[in-house]
């Protein structure tokens, strides 16, 4: 029997996005005075909300950021979505199965709503996400917290009017399955790259290393 909801993360999952982001911030950081390379980055910031970085950054720099940091970052990383986002290999593909299945889905993400719009304008995907994403701007602005808080979830569970526990969410990140398993819905784990392990021990049901294998979770 195939799920009332499907909520789809974004980053790493339908958009390849996760390494110039993490380019962007280790760039900006190394120029603030914390040397990090991109791949430390990623391991440091994979799934998070800009906001749930700052207290990391400044703990680390040992100072605040400079006024007006996050609204900068956050144009840096528009910008390089614009230039660079690609899709994750089978995304549009599972996108347009799950739509003419007639399975209602959503995109849920820590990232802003300026930052999806330029990622999905990039791929060609905004006929298909209009009207079904949610962002970490669009929960704090609702007083909700992103992932690995369950408001981004629930939001868009509550949106479809389907029960949390009839919803099932992919995700890559741990702090994203977390999130998830709090909402109460079951999330299943996508590591094409990395190890499954990180993924399962937040909850993930299983870990898929292709979205084509996602496949079987519809029917």
């Amino acid at each position: 029997m195939p799920p009332d909801l499907i909520i789809f993360d974004c980053d790493g999952v339908l958009i390849d996005s996760e390494v110039i982001a993490s380019e962007v911030v280790s760039q900006d950081l190394t120029a603030l005075g914390w040397p990090l390379s991109a791949e430390d980055a990623m391991g440091l910031f994979v799934g998070m909300n800009i906001t749930n970085m700052v207290p990391i950054i400044e703990a680390r720099l040992g100072r605040p950021l400079p006024p007006g940091w996050v609204p900068d970052i956050a144009e840096k990383l528009v910008e390089g979505m614009r230039q660079g986002a690609r899709l994750i290999e089978g995304a549009a593909e599972l996108l347009h199965e799950v739509t003419n299945r007639g399975i209602p889905w959503r995109v849920a993400s820590n990232s802003s709503t300026k930052e999806l719009e330029a990622k999905f304008t990039r791929t060609g995907l905004t006929g298909l996400t209009e009207g079904r994403c949610f962002s970490a701007t669009y929960i704090l602005a609702q007083g909700g917290r992103p992932k690995p808080a369950p408001d981004l979830y629930l939001a868009a569970a509550r949106d479809a009017g389907i029960p949390p526990r009839r919803c099932v969410v992919l995700e890559d990140s741990p702090l994203g399955v977390r999130g998830a398993v709090a909402a109460g819905m079951v999330c299943y784990g996508f590591a094409p790259h990395g190890p499954a392990a990180p993924l399962l021990a937040e909850g993930a049901k299983e870990v898929f290393t292709t979205l084509s294998q996602f496949s079987g979770v519809l029917s």
